[in-house]
């Protein structure tokens, strides 16, 4: 009891001083952004707003979850080599946020801190045992050689930290969705904790999530800061190297995947932006308008709402990776499957006659444009009745004329046009 006790008060520290420090330190933020002119200007079609917007928020998350992990306790090793790798992380975000380094040399940057913390013991050297192999410990988890973890391992944390970092795309959407997904973890490790010896990664979660719920206030539309590189490849890392050291990793078959239940968002979202931009034969790395949250826009749901819709998402998939973690695996597939039916209405285009690859590659553009003449036809038609009332005229069997996708291409290039026929 005196130890439950001492854990929670050590966890209400961790979240309370997370999101002081995060919140006082983000208008300190805005002002150096301004200073050093780390200003992200609406440059392109890709991007969401309209007005240059400070992207250094980053400092403001990293100071809170740092102060809370500091001075709380309870820190094993591990956290504390997690910890190195977090600043080495976030300082590579902001030599980008400030000079614009080449995606390639980012990339490089992070395969180094990776190996860095595999080298320094954060690994994934064990998996559930799926198929009944030979090579088991005593948990009958299956054990990795050296090569196949640190494989594993790097690109577990890579990919974890570039999933997060494409999510940064709308106003509040990667703050709200890592605190979400950091809580889930955190309980996870909360529930677990004295069984398997995991509270140092429950706190640590809690003040990830605290840095970013403190940040919040300046980041949800409309935003007043952004976090910039500084901050999502930094909250991408330490999700991704906090799910690793949690010892979540059970003999039960599906154990393992509790950490990439609870990160099915981003990990989706990543992977099928990489299958988009090979299908295009594009560069993996380039950037686009196929997000989850982009075809949530194209939609026309706005910001708010898009962010909403996609929290709701994170957090059912949160609850699912806690379900798993405590064996109810029927009731985490009821809410699995409604997750799956959400991202299927958010991916799936209204054209039926579309086949899997053109879904795939399609993007926000592709969706603007099915809805804008999807509009002009509407407005055609209404139209088209209202003069023939005015005339006097019974409504005619036949339907008049679909506007064509060329029609609907040069009505918008043409400036000030009004949707009259």
């Amino acid at each position: 009891m005196f130890a439950d006790s001492y854990v929670i008060k050590k966890i209400i520290e961790a979240l309370l001083i997370s999101v002081a420090v995060s919140y006082v330190t983000a208008p300190l933020s805005i002002r150096i952004a301004h200073r050093l002119g780390v200003i992200d200007s609406p440059k392109d079609a890709r991007r969401v707003h309209k007005k240059p917007i400070p992207r250094f928020g980053g400092m403001a998350i990293f100071l809170g979850s740092m102060a809370a992990l500091l001075i709380p306790a309870g820190m094993n090793e591990k956290i504390k080599i997690a910890i190195m790798g977090g600043i080495l992380m976030y300082g590579l975000g902001v030599a980008d946020d400030i000079m614009d380094i080449k995606p390639v040399t980012k990339f490089v940057g992070q395969l180094f801190i990776a190996s860095v913390m595999y080298s320094a013991g954060i690994r994934i050297t064990f998996i559930s045992n799926y198929f009944g192999a030979k090579v088991t410990d005593a948990n009958a988890n299956v054990i990795l050689g050296a090569g196949v973890a640190y494989i594993i391992t790097v690109l577990w944390i890579v990919g974890i930290t570039n999933a997060v970092n494409l999510m940064d795309g709308l106003d509040g959407l990667a703050a709200g969705s890592v605190a979400i997904m950091a809580l889930a973890l955190a309980y996870i490790a909360y529930i677990h904790g004295h069984k398997l010896g995991s509270m140092p990664v429950c706190i640590a979660l809690v003040a990830v999530a605290g840095g970013c719920l403190g940040f919040l206030p300046y980041n949800f539309s409309p935003a007043k800061t952004f976090m910039g590189d500084g901050g999502s490849l930094y909250l991408g890392y330490m999700i991704a190297v906090l799910s690793v050291i949690s010892p979540l990793k059970r003999a039960t078959v599906i154990g393992a995947l509790v950490p990439m239940l609870t990160l099915a968002v981003p990990i989706l979202d990543t992977g099928l932006a990489m299958l988009r931009r090979t299908l295009r034969h594009e560069s993996i790395m380039k950037a686009d308008k196929g997000h989850l949250h982009h075809h949530l826009m194209a939609a026309g749901f706005g910001q708010r709402r898009s962010v909403l819709i996609m929290y709701g998402i994170v957090g059912i998939m949160g609850v699912v990776a806690v379900l798993i973690s405590r064996e109810l695996y029927k009731d985490a597939f009821f809410l699995f499957m409604i997750a799956l039916l959400y991202l299927g209405i958010i991916i799936v285009p209204k054209q039926p006659n579309k086949n899997l690859r053109k879904i795939i590659m399609q993007d926000a553009n592709d969706i603007e444009k099915e809805n804008f003449i999807e509009y002009l036809n509407y407005e055609r038609e209404r139209r088209r009745k209202l003069r023939m009332e005015s005339e006097g005229n019974e409504e005619p069997d036949s339907v008049t004329t679909i506007i064509t996708k060329e029609e609907a291409e040069e009505l918008a290039a043409l400036k000030g046009t009004d949707g009259k026929e």
